[in-house]
């Protein structure tokens, strides 16, 4: 689900410190007087105006992504899938490596396996390379996983943890999220809004303690960050506020820039460029990698995601649960906030709220797919609690 809404696009920063009165080395803009530098309109947010809470297992592999080729009986099998809360984020940079592999031996007609964020990239690319192409699927948006995620660029989402982070990992993890920011510019402005940008302000309470970190104690592994280390100059600084400046009371806020993609336009948009272009999709379930014989290509892209842990009985991807709770929208609503292990967005098809904890860890091998309308509930209050009494 949701490219992660998680502590780290949202976080504070490392080593900055929110105290009531300073903040140190960071630019803060301050109120004094007259209209505050930061208005944020109160979203009508209660839980009687949510449309649906939804549920996403992300497929998250400890050694990350797997982009490689696999032979199949008569089948040349390239795996595409793994991506954690990374996956819509990286979409196109992963796809693009897929497709080298897919077309090393001359194929001109391939089959793709899965209709979500991998599958539906990887057909549109071999499309632009002049191959004929086939979808093939169970499910298609917005009935995949996909479509339930949250759909913010986050391409450092559980992506793998810290341990597997080699150079070799990060000079391809790079690759891939360079390759994708940059399609993405691509379909700004475009009717429907598919991607855009947002205003997210991370909001801290004066009370909170000095800490480089506001997670406790983990003795479990870390998971990689590396947004922060490699794509510095993609997207602008951060900008503090402090009480005064804003209509959120005593606490400190801190404004990062984060690109958006509204799923329900963004899939619609390339479900229907691939079928212009002449593609085909056939619903079809595999119920093992046998059955890949049965078709008529012998080369494939296998992107089934979370599915692939049972396809190909890949024990190594761990479920990652990740809930939405989608309220009635609010065109005026162009910002988003992060609080207390909490996300709101401002999706065009909806507002969503999201629990999403204090690291990522939560959700963190949860299968389930029930919503919870208590974890809802938390998170609207949560975020509505923030702003003055109506």
């Amino acid at each position: 689900m949701r490219g992660r809404i998680g502590r780290r696009e949202f976080a504070v920063g490392a080593g900055a410190t929110l105290l009531a009165g300073a903040l140190g080395g960071c630019a803060v803009t301050r109120g004094v007087g007259g209209p505050p530098a930061v208005v944020l309109p109160r979203p009508r947010a209660a839980t009687d105006r949510i449309t649906q809470i939804t549920v996403c297992t992300r497929p998250f592999r400890p050694q990350g992504p797997r982009v490689e080729v696999e032979q199949v009986g008569r089948s040349t099998v390239v795996h595409n899938y793994g991506h954690g809360g990374s996956g819509w984020s990286l979409s196109w940079g992963s796809s693009a490596l897929a497709i080298e592999l897919a077309l090393a031996g001359g194929a001109r007609d391939v089959g793709v396996i899965g209709c979500g964020a991998l599958g539906l990239t990887s057909a549109l690319l071999l499309q632009r390379a002049g191959v004929r192409v086939t979808i093939y699927a169970k499910d298609l948006p917005p009935d995949v996983r996909s479509s339930l995620a949250t759909g913010i660029w986050s391409p450092d989402s559980r992506i793998c943890l810290a341990e597997h982070a080699t150079p070799a990992f990060k000079r391809t993890w790079e690759r891939m999220a360079r390759t994708s920011f940059r399609t993405y510019q691509s379909w700004l402005g475009l009717p429907g809004y598919p991607v855009e940008f947002f205003d997210n302000y991370v909001v801290r309470d004066a009370s909170q303690a000095a800490s480089r970190d506001e997670a406790t104690a983990d003795s479990r592994p870390a998971f990689a960050s590396l947004q922060g280390e490699l794509l510095t100059d993609l997207l602008p600084a951060s900008t503090d506020f402090a009480p005064g400046s804003h209509p959120l009371g005593a606490r400190y806020l801190r404004r990062r820039t984060i690109m958006l993609f509204n799923l329900p336009s963004f899939t619609h948009a390339l479900v229907n460029d691939f079928l212009v272009a002449g593609g085909r999709i056939e619903v079809r379930e595999f119920h093992s990698p046998a059955e890949f014989a049965e078709l008529p290509q012998t080369t494939l892209i296998h992107a089934t995601g979370y599915g692939a842990r049972a396809l190909f009985d890949d024990r190594s991807i761990v479920p990652v649960r990740g809930q939405l709770a989608h309220l009635i929208p609010e065109p005026d609503i162009h910002y988003g906030i992060y609080y207390r292990g909490t996300a709101f967005v401002p999706r065009r098809d909806g507002l969503v709220f999201q629990v999403v904890g204090d690291s990522d860890y939560y959700g963190y091998d949860d299968a389930r797919t029930a919503p919870d309308p208590a974890e809802a509930a938390l998170a609207i209050r949560t975020i509505t609690g923030l702003f003055p009494a109506a």
